[in-house]
């Protein structure tokens, strides 16, 4: 049985897909669809499903439940050189005895396409790559950006109705991957082909998609917008797993307006927060604070909206100094030993000129806005284990993004 809520503007469509290897279900029950021309991420940890959704797609794996749609077609049992679909490999797979000429144009010559054909496509493949000059090269001549670009172009040149990309940016440095991106965004933007691109680097899903399906334990947690995925985080999962954040945990003890209540947070005190789930009295609340949202001054802040502002005392417990931001680690409780310890964010503008420094230790103040705090539909206490720690007395650090998560062998190469 189906699900029956996709949409008739959908060109690629998951309806109940299922996938299990032995005892582990790898993809439970996945609904979704992608728009057509849309660049599209599939986002989570290493044993989420990302990687098997994406196979299915291709036609590596097939799923032992549900459907596969592209374009209204049913490619669920379709053999994979029958689907007008390409992937794009880590590890780019290029012939390394061949040009990059011969590379690209390797498919083409498959389908028997004629020389003067080929030869059209390929230049215009080259040129969109911006590898004109280098058609002659053998792949180990290139560097590594210029071989992702290679891949990328052998797989458009055959004009596939979706680009399947599977961690396309995984073994490049930082510097080459953060360039790469804004090639990624550039080409797709040139031939508005459909892009289905899998990762596990928020970074890149944020900084080059139209929408995002965060995956968690087979199923999707959240499909959203990028920005909607970060300030809106419906589950703690989301919340924690993108960017960085805050919980705590309350009581409603006031509604004081039809937008806005009042929480009780043990140990911590009374938070004031936009009700936008609309909780009622009594009820117990988690919210998602992001640590930029979060400010600490020397002075208590005077005002306050209308009530609107939460301000607390704290101690700085520890503080990293990264450049463009320090981060604060700061507590708020009857002692070290028994209390809420929270991550801040502060951006520098005018460091150690108009900025006066908060150094570890001090006693300063804590505030935020009521509006930045959100309310989540969903909390796993074991999300917390994604969140970032400061270093412990013993001098080992607690890093945010642990994958507790086992990930599922693929027949090939043992990820999801």
């Amino acid at each position: 049985m189906h699900s029956g809520v996709l949409k008739l503007t959908d060109y690629l469509e998951f309806d109940g897909v299922t996938k299990r290897f032995g005892s582990l279900t790898a993809v439970d029950r996945v609904t979704f669809g992608v728009k057509k021309g849309e660049f599209f991420s599939l986002l989570g940890p290493s044993g989420c499903g990302k990687t098997t959704l994406l196979r299915m797609v291709a036609g590596f794996e097939q799923p032992d439940e549900g459907r596969i749609l592209l374009n209204g077609v049913d490619i669920t049992r379709m053999p994979p050189n029958k689907r007008h679909v390409n992937t794009v490999f880590q590890n780019y797979a290029l012939f390394p005895h061949l040009t990059i000429f011969e590379n690209i144009a390797f498919g083409l010559r498959l389908a028997r396409l004629s020389k003067e054909e080929v030869a059209e496509r390929v230049h215009e493949m080259l040129e969109l790559i911006q590898l004109t000059g280098q058609a002659h090269k053998k792949p180990t001549q290139i560097s590594g950006g210029q071989k992702q670009r290679v891949a990328i172009a052998r797989a458009l040149v055959l004009k596939p109705q979706i680009l399947l990309l599977d961690e396309p940016l995984a073994a490049l440095d930082l510097k080459l991957r953060q360039h790469m991106q804004i090639e990624l965004d550039t080409i797709h933007d040139k031939v508005g082909i459909t892009f289905l691109y899998v990762t596990h680097d928020q970074g890149e899903a944020m900084s080059l998609s139209d929408r995002i399906a965060v995956m968690n334990r087979g199923r999707v947690e959240q499909l959203d917008p990028p920005a909607r995925l970060y300030e809106a985080p419906r589950s703690s999962f989301v919340a924690a797993f993108i960017g960085d954040t805050n919980f705590l945990e309350g009581t409603v003890t006031q509604l004081i307006d039809s937008e806005y209540c009042r929480i009780e947070v043990e140990d911590f005190g009374s938070v004031v927060c936009y009700n936008d789930k609309h909780i009622k009295l009594g009820a117990k609340v988690y919210l998602s604070i992001r640590p930029e949202k979060m400010h600490l001054t020397h002075d208590k802040p005077v005002n306050l909206h209308d009530g609107k502002v939460n301000v607390f005392p704290v101690t700085v417990d520890q503080l990293v100094y990264q450049g463009a931001y320090t981060r604060f680690w700061v507590w708020n409780g009857k002692s070290k030993d028994d209390c809420w310890e929270l991550s801040v964010l502060q951006v520098h503008s005018r460091y150690l000129l108009d900025q006066q420094p908060i150094l570890w230790d001090q006693k300063v103040w804590l505030s935020w806005h009521a509006d930045d705090g959100f309310m989540l539909e969903n909390y796993d206490a074991k999300d917390e284990n994604l969140l970032s720690y400061p270093v412990t007395e013993e001098g080992e650090a607690t890093s945010a993004g642990a994958d507790e998560h086992p990930a599922e062998a693929d027949h090939d190469n043992g990820t999801v």
